[in-house]
């Protein structure tokens, strides 16, 4: 049966890619979620006023892909670091987030932040916040698959917001 899971870490063109290509991944659905207004569109949503968070909502199977690896693959896109946005984007709508649909999800996102915190990667606390799920709201159709319909436009977005530099120098693997 099926589970969702849901995940903001700054523009979400960004964030679907690294989820898009593995068993037990159904759909990933770039939105909006968490703010006051019904139905916002991207317009609203990037004034910054609607509350909402760009994020991604995840479909999957966890008898084929867990929770737990969806919290691998996340934490290692987003500055955990930075309450106000993420790299290029800043306003509260590119806030990084894990919204949970449930207990265990809540327990397990808990744990993966207290391990990276317990981690000493970072030097500054660890700030994303671990909330309810709440109504999730599709984003317009050009925005679903963004790197696949416009991979240059995608490309040079992605090579000018910084994150890649970031997880480069925060988030290899060290060996011991």
């Amino acid at each position: 049966m099926s589970e969702k899971a849901t995940f903001a870490g700054g523009c979400f063109w960004c964030m679907v890619k690294p989820f898009d290509s593995y068993d037990g991944i159904e759909q990933v659905v770039s939105g909006y979620i968490g703010g006051h207004v019904e139905n916002p569109s991207y317009e609203q949503v990037k004034t910054g006023t609607t509350g909402h968070y760009e994020a991604v909502e995840i479909t999957f199977d966890p008898a084929v892909f867990p929770y737990e690896q969806l919290l691998e693959i996340y934490w290692p896109q987003v500055d955990p670091t930075d309450a106000d946005g993420q790299f290029q984007d800043r306003g509260p709508q590119y806030r990084a987030a894990i919204f949970v649909h449930n207990e265990r999800q809540r327990v397990l996102a808990e744990q993966s932040k207290q391990e990276i915190a317990d981690s000493g990667r970072f030097k500054k606390p660890i700030v994303t916040e671990i909330l309810d799920a709440a109504v999730f709201y599709p984003a317009e159709d050009y925005h679903q698959d963004f790197y696949k319909k416009s991979p240059d436009a995608y490309a040079e977005d992605r090579a000018q917001s910084g994150r890649d530099e970031f997880i480069a120098v925060n988030w290899q693997k060290t060996t011991s």
